[in-house]
C-alpha cells in the first residue's frame, strides 16, 4: 500500500504591510502635570528625553479600547473583509489578565473570529517581533492576512512617584494589517534578546510576592544608563545588520522608526547611521510619549498620516526594550 502523502499549504513568496491604524490616548499630559511629584521640572524632562507631552487613557479608557479603534482602523485602511484575517498577533505588556489572551477578544470584536489569536510579551520591541511572524505566516500559507496589533496603558503600571520611568510612558494602540505581495514588501528580519540585562527593565516586585505580602503592587521600572548605553551602542549594529540583510543602504531609506523610548537615542542612531536629511526620522516621542510596543506603528502612523513620507519608499522599523529584546526590519511603506 502507497503511503499517502501529507498535504501542504499554498505558499506566498512575498508580504507586505497594507495598512495601518492608530489611536492614542484622549488626554495631553504636559511635563508639568508630571513634575511635581517626582521633584522635577519642565526644563528636566525635555532636556533629559525630548518629550513635551505624553498621551494618556482616561480611567475609563482600556487598553483593548485602544486596541479596537486601531485594528478597525487598519482594517478599513486596507479594504479587506475581517473574516479574511487567519491570524491575530497582539503585542502587549499591559493587558490585565494573564490568561485568556488579549489577542482573542480583540478578534471577536473585530470580526475576525475563528482567526488564530495569540499575545506576544516582548516589550517595546513587541510590534517589530509581530511583523516578523506576520511575515512568515503570510508566505508560509497559513493565513492570507494578519491582523498585528500592538497596544498599551502604561499609565496602568507606574508610580508617579518613579524617577526611572514613569514620566516618560504614554498610552496608545498601532495596528498593521499584514498580506500577499508580488514583490518583496518586508526585509528578513534582525531579531533576539540580551538577558544578561533581563532585570533593566522590569517590574517592582512579583504577582507571588504582592499575593504573600512581600512587596505593593508591582510597578514598572528601569535602570536608566543601563538601558541608554545598550540602545544606543547595540541597537545602530542592529540596523545596520537589518539594512544589510535587506540589501539596500541607508540612503536609501525614506524613513527611520525607531522604538520612541528617548529622543537622544534616536539623534545618536542618526548619527551613527551617517543618514543622510533625505531620511524622515520619527520623533512622534515629543507630543505622544514612551508608548512600549505601539511606539513603531504609532510613529509610522503619524508620519504617513502628515505627509513627512509617502507609500511605497522604505522604512527601518527597529524595537528594543525590557527584556532585553530587539527586532529590525526594512518595510515597504504602505
Amino acid at each position: 500500500m502507497t503511503k499517502p502523502t501529507l498535504k501542504q499549504y499554498e505558499l506566498n513568496k512575498f508580504s507586505r504591510i497594507y495598512s495601518l491604524g492608530a489611536a492614542r490616548g484622549e488626554l495631553i499630559v504636559t511635563n508639568d502635570d508630571v513634575a511635581g511629584p517626582i521633584d522635577s521640572s519642565d526644563e528636566w524632562i525635555r532636556q533629559r528625553t525630548g518629550i513635551i507631552t505624553r498621551r494618556r487613557a482616561g480611567k475609563d479608557t482600556s487598553m483593548m479600547d485602544l486596541a479596537v479603534a486601531a485594528a478597525n482602523e487598519a482594517i478599513s485602511n486596507a479594504k479587506i473583509d475581517p473574516k479574511e484575517i487567519g491570524a491575530v498577533v497582539f503585542s502587549t505588556i499591559t493587558h490585565p489578565y494573564l490568561t485568556p489572551s488579549a489577542a482573542t477578544l480583540l478578534a471577536e470584536k473585530v470580526g475576525a473570529n475563528p482567526a488564530a489569536a495569540y499575545d506576544v510579551s516582548a516589550a517595546c520591541a513587541g510590534y517589530c517581533y509581530g511583523i516578523a511572524q506576520a511575515d512568515a505566516l503570510v508566505r508560509s500559507g497559513v493565513a492570507k492576512f494578519v491582523l498585528v496589533v500592538a497596544a498599551e496603558k502604561l499609565s496602568d503600571i507606574i508610580d508617579p512617584t518613579d524617577r526611572s520611568i514613569s514620566f516618560l510612558l504614554g498610552d496608545g494602540a498601532g495596528a498593521a494589517i499584514v498580506g500577499p505581495s508580488d514583490e518583496p514588501g518586508i526585509s528578513p528580519t534582525v531579531w533576539g534578546s540580551d538577558g544578561s540585562h533581563w532585570d533593566a527593565v522590569s517590574m517592582t516586585g512579583s504577582l507571588l510576592e504582592f499575593r504573600d505580602g512581600t512587596t505593593d503592587w508591582p510597578t514598572l521600572r528601569q535602570e536608566g544608563q543601563t538601558v541608554f548605553r545598550w540602545a544606543v551602542w547595540e541597537m545602530a549594529k542592529v540596523a545596520k545588520k537589518a539594512l544589510e540583510v535587506a540589501g539596500i543602504e541607508a540612503k536609501d531609506l525614506s524613513a527611520l522608526v525607531t522604538h520612541q523610548a528617548n529622543i537622544r537615542i534616536i539623534d545618536e542612531m542618526v548619527k551613527q547611521l551617517e543618514l543622510p536629511e533625505t531620511v524622515a526620522v520619527a520623533r512622534d516621542i515629543i507630543n505622544t510619549g514612551n508608548t512600549s510596543a505601539a511606539s513603531v506603528p504609532l510613529a509610522m502612523h503619524e508620519l504617513l498620516r502628515t505627509g513627512e513620507v509617502k507609500s511605497g519608499g522604505y522604512a527601518l522599523e527597529i524595537g528594543f526594550g525590557a527584556g532585553l529584546a530587539f527586532a529590525a526590519q526594512v518595510v515597504v511603506l504602505p
